[in-house]
């Protein structure tokens, strides 16, 4: 198992500068108020296909021999991962291939097909998205790119708090979603090496909590098919992932079902900005531990937009009910 280096980084972040954003920085005085913090909310909502997911995914991609690139790039994801991959594997000009389940939202098959993507879909559950991927695999030699447990991804997203550190001064922790733990292992990486005194906080769904379940554990637990709300979660965390969670991370943190839905349209009301379910994990969070955060500089990272507007959760009832 090859563990990335902060020099993975550094190299990552130059190769994927032309084609990814800087994305800003945006701050609430309401939400401030509210939670008696600092909030600092790293817009990856405003990124390239409106997902993190697009910076390791890019520096795979672009990372690929020409003769490597030329059978293309495949993977298994619910949703940005995989409209991510096919941004980039658009970008650089070769096929892309994305086993989804069924269930992934419309918007983000929508965007995988508009960038190029071949979909084959699959039950929702991670036992299936292998077993298809497996097949579309074999049938296409393209490279797999996974969406977490991947070096190449690890490094990409670690330039995500890598900037985050360059914009915001005096931080006192960072708090990002987990379901694989891609996210947060790229800033552990980052931060363990150019701000070691910066806590990481990992933030996730009550009803797909297997990360803070293994977290408590000492070994990976993983969840075959849990449903919530926050569909980017719903993914194990993988031995390479581990490392860095194990390793670097102070705390996981849940919230309930309720609790994400009201997080995500706070923050659509109150900051006026689109940002799906998995990504108000970690407000919701705070929201929950007002005590964990109180007085400190806590850096967010909103890792995507990814919504259907015909169906915004607070349209249905959630899975508890309401």
């Amino acid at each position: 198992m090859y563990i990335p280096s902060f020099q993975d980084v550094i190299d990552a972040h130059a190769r994927i500068a032309p084609y990814v954003h800087r994305t800003p920085v945006l701050t609430s005085s309401y939400l401030n108020e509210l939670t008696g913090a600092e909030l600092f909310f790293k817009c990856e909502n405003f990124q390239k296909a409106a997902a993190f997911k697009v910076r390791g995914a890019s520096n795979a991609v672009f990372g690929l021999s020409d003769d490597m690139a030329a059978l293309g790039v495949a993977t298994h994801s619910s949703g940005n991962h995989a409209l991510s991959l096919a941004y980039a594997a658009g970008r650089r000009g070769i096929p892309c291939h994305v086993v989804m389940p069924y269930t992934a939202p419309q918007a983000k098959k929508d965007a995988v097909i508009g960038y190029g993507g071949v979909i084959t879909e699959c039950e929702p559950s991670t036992s299936s998205r292998e077993q298809v991927f497996a097949r579309v695999a074999a049938q296409t030699g393209a490279d797999f790119v996974h969406p977490y447990n991947d070096h190449r991804v690890i490094a990409g997203q670690g330039t995500c708090s890598r900037e985050l550190v360059e914009q915001v001064t005096g931080l006192d922790a960072v708090i990002a979603p987990i379901g694989g733990g891609g996210m947060i292992s790229g800033t552990c990486l980052s931060l363990s090496n150019i701000a070691p005194d910066i806590k990481i906080y990992a933030a996730e769904p009550e009803q797909a909590d297997d990360a803070a379940r293994s977290f408590r554990a000492g070994h990976i637990i993983a969840d075959d098919a849990p449903v919530t709300v926050a569909d980017g979660l719903k993914v194990p965390l993988k031995e390479l992932t581990w490392h860095f969670v194990s390793t670097y991370v102070t705390d996981i943190l849940t919230a309930s079902e309720q609790e994400i839905v009201a997080a995500m349209r706070l923050t659509w009301a109150r900051m006026k900005i689109v940002m799906e379910p998995s990504s108000a994990v970690p407000l919701a969070t705070i929201l929950k531990n007002p005590e964990v955060f109180a007085g400190k500089r806590i850096g967010i990272i909103v890792t995507g937009g990814n919504v259907d507007l015909d169906r915004l959760p607070w349209m249905y009832k959630t899975q508890q009910g309401e």
